[in-house]
């Protein structure tokens, strides 16, 4: 399964309930499309770093998807385009951020039982006496 991070930025103009339909929307695309919403993050109202589409501000919201194909991703991103009231989004996968922490892991491992092998073969081997 592949993980992704959606990250969308709502207009300012919305009203909270307006807010929130917005994010069940796009909630139940995703779960249509075979996705498995793991997390929906609500930062809330922030500032943007700078104007967008003639906005200084506007609601951002992360979503955390579990998908096999990658169609959820692409409707998710198809409807962010054609709604006005996104007026940011950005999508990224994380699995293989993961994967690669978890092979660094690995060779982590790998190399201290290398070390510890190493240093019980030299411990074992018998030295040399002088006469």
């Amino acid at each position: 399964m592949r993980r992704y991070e959606v990250v969308f930025v709502l207009a300012p103009t919305l009203a909270d309930d307006e807010f929130d339909q917005q994010i069940e929307t796009y909630v139940e695309t995703a779960k249509e499309s075979g996705a498995e919403v793991i997390d929906i993050d609500k930062w809330g109202k922030r500032r943007l770093a700078f104007p967008v589409k003639k906005f200084n501000e506007g609601f951002y919201t992360v979503l955390t998807l579990d998908e096999t194909s990658g169609k959820a991703v692409a409707e998710l991103e198809r409807r962010f385009k054609v709604n006005d009231a996104v007026i940011r989004f950005l999508t990224v996968r994380i699995d293989l951020e993961l994967k690669r922490a978890e092979k660094f892991e690995q060779r982590k491992e790998a190399r201290k039982k290398r070390i510890a092998i190493q240093k019980a073969a030299a411990d074992t081997q018998p030295t040399p006496e002088k006469e």
